[in-house]
């Protein structure tokens, strides 16, 4: 109980430094008209000499075909490839709430100073590696630090965290890239907190959430959900293929498994061994190749396999490359 409680104290931190990255960037004067960045420098994405990261707002593999994982950040986008980092020189946007999906990425969060985008940005997308970002809702109104989407099929999930006229309290959903939205019931939900949400890649209907006291599934948007896990303490989740990834805290031990939510059936990981006040953040699987995952954790650690878990590699040790 004891671990649990100091698990739970870490992730409250999380959503509190995610708070604090909003409030900072909120007094910001946003501009009237707003539709790309306002910078001289040209956006490319170059070899980063070093890196030092405090916070990883999401990661996860676009379905552009470079089999790259992407990594958001307090200032913009970084991506692992063939054993390096890259980073922008531009659209430093502080994402939050970054979900990769088969046409590149959704997000939210704040602009780079600088640009004449509108702070916040509500729910936005790129399709070209985070060079344009084109606003689908709430832009200028509203910033979601917890988004979740499906890789191909229509579903985005947000959770909104504050009263207003604009969106119901709680989890919404949209079956049409963010035109319209509905509220998810969450019937039978018993859990005494919202956590991450997971969505199926292919049918946007399936979604799950993790809790301080398990897993809550549904297969009608979350309108209908159902615990499948024992009430371990589950701090990050994601889809492979019709199964859930997850991590949960067990015994002051930080583990990985996957469960089939038709039957039940689990499966432990072997992963590097982590100490219990380091949980693991993400989870990302590739849908492009389901052997390529990886994982973030709260002290900005970032692992991937290549070959389904038999081998990991560190990519970032606290927020650091190796070499730095």
């Amino acid at each position: 109980m004891k671990i649990q409680k100091i698990i739970f104290t870490i992730l409250l931190g999380m959503v509190m430094v995610a708070a604090g990255c909003s409030n900072k960037n909120q007094n910001q004067k946003p501009q009237e008209k707003a539709k790309s960045s306002k910078t001289n420098i040209q956006y490319k994405m170059i070899e980063a000499k070093t890196l030092k990261l405090d916070h990883i707002h999401g990661i996860g593999y676009p379905g552009n075909d470079d089999h790259a994982l992407y990594l958001a950040a307090h200032d913009g986008l970084k991506m692992y490839k063939d054993s390096k980092w890259f980073e922008t020189t531009s659209n430093l946007h502080d994402y939050m709430g970054f979900q990769a999906i088969e046409k590149g990425f959704l997000a939210s969060g704040h602009p780079q100073k600088g640009t004449d985008l509108k702070n916040p940005l509500g729910l936005v997308q790129s399709i070209d590696k985070g060079k344009t970002i084109d606003q689908l809702a709430f832009y200028g109104q509203m910033d979601f630090h917890f988004m979740a989407a499906s890789f191909s099929g229509n579903g985005i999930y947000v959770i909104n965290e504050e009263q207003n006229d604009k969106l119901a309290p709680g989890v919404n959903y949209s079956k049409d890239n963010g035109k319209t939205w509905k509220k998810s019931e969450f019937k039978n939900f018993n859990a005494d907190s919202l956590g991450m949400i997971a969505v199926h890649p292919v049918n946007g209907d399936f979604m799950a959430m993790s809790t301080r006291s398990g897993i809550y599934y549904s297969q009608d948007n979350g309108n209908t959900m159902k615990l499948i896990t024992n009430p371990v303490m589950v701090t990050a989740l994601t889809f492979i293929g019709d199964e859930l990834l997850y991590s949960s805290v067990e015994n002051g031990s930080i583990l990985l498994k996957t469960i089939n939510p038709k039957t039940g059936s689990q499966k432990n990981w072997n992963i590097p061994f982590l100490d219990y006040d380091n949980p693991i953040t993400y989870l990302a699987v590739n849908p492009k190749d389901k052997r390529q995952i990886a994982f973030s954790t709260y002290k900005n650690g970032v692992y991937e396999t290549t070959d389904g878990g038999n081998n990991w590699k560190i990519l970032l040790k606290s927020g650091k490359m190796e070499q730095d």
